[in-house]
């Protein structure tokens, strides 16, 4: 394989601040870089969500993007981003951090290779993290929707 993984997402915010906290305070992330991303008023920040993964995030006065969110499979091009926790204790951590916040109703899913929990930050893009089962073999697929033992919605 010729990659080694993603980059950055790029994403478009009204609040910028707003959104920094959110993954700062989930996620344990950092700010590594903010600057002027064009001469007319436009924001640039990069939020560290991993050793080698940003969020790149835009602010453009009167863009109105962040607002305009539809169900899955509708948003367009980009309809969510996956991220993997470090650990079960990382995504245990995550997880209850996202419910305290109402950023998800705390549902696991078990894919058989990964369990999942989906959650939706400030402007409403929707993010999923992934905990990799190391006893799943390429097989081992579970449709969306099935729950993972030890899990209850609404329990962190």
């Amino acid at each position: 394989m010729l990659l080694d993984g993603i980059n950055h997402v790029a994403v478009l915010t009204n609040d910028a601040g707003r959104l920094h906290a959110f993954y700062r305070d989930v996620f344990d992330a950092a700010v590594s870089y903010e600057g002027p991303a064009d001469d007319d008023g436009g924001r640039i920040s990069f939020i560290d969500i991993g050793p080698a993964t940003q969020l790149n995030v835009f602010e453009f006065p009167g863009n109105t993007e962040a607002e305009r969110q539809t169900p899955m499979f509708g948003r367009g091009r980009l309809d969510h981003f996956g991220l993997a926790a470090a650990s079960k204790e990382a995504f245990e951590t995550i997880r209850r951090r996202l419910m305290e916040r109402g950023a998800t109703d705390g549902f696991v899913t078990d894919f058989g290779v990964a369990i999942s929990v989906f959650f939706r930050d400030p402007d409403g893009l929707e993010g999923e993290v992934l905990l990799h089962n190391p006893d799943a073999g390429p097989g081992d697929v579970k449709p969306p929707g099935t729950p993972a033992a030890g899990y209850e919605v609404g329990v962190p």
